[in-house]
C-alpha cells in the first residue's frame, strides 16, 4: 500500500488539493460538462483485460505501467465528477 508522501498516495493528495472535491462552486453547465468525462468502451475492454492479467499475475513490465495510468487518470475523473455532483446538489439541479 503506498504512503501519504510516495506514489498514488501523493498523487492523490496533491490531486484533492488542486480540485477540491469537497467544494461545491462549479456552474451547473460545468458540472454538467465534467459528469460527461468518461472512458470509452476501447477502454473499458483494455482495463479488464489488464486487470484480468493482474489477478494472474501475467502483467509485462509495460502493462504495469498502462494500468496504473489508467488508475490514476481514474482517480483524477473520480474527484472530478465527486465536485461536479456537489455542485449540481448545491444549484438544486439534477444531473
Amino acid at each position: 500500500m503506498d504512503s501519504p508522501r510516495s506514489g498514488a498516495g501523493q498523487e492523490s493528495a496533491i490531486l484533492g488539493r488542486l480540485i477540491r472535491p469537497e467544494r461545491d462552486d462549479l456552474s451547473p453547465e460545468a458540472a454538467r460538462s465534467i459528469l460527461q468525462l468518461a472512458f470509452d468502451e476501447q477502454d473499458r475492454a483494455r482495463m479488464h483485460e489488464l486487470a484480468l492479467k493482474a489477478q494472474l499475475g501475467e502483467l509485462t513490465a509495460e502493462e504495469q505501467a498502462e494500468i496504473e495510468s489508467y488508475r490514476r487518470i481514474g482517480r483524477l475523473v473520480d474527484l472530478m465528477h465527486s465536485k461536479a455532483r456537489r455542485s449540481l446538489k448545491r444549484a438544486g439541479v439534477a444531473a
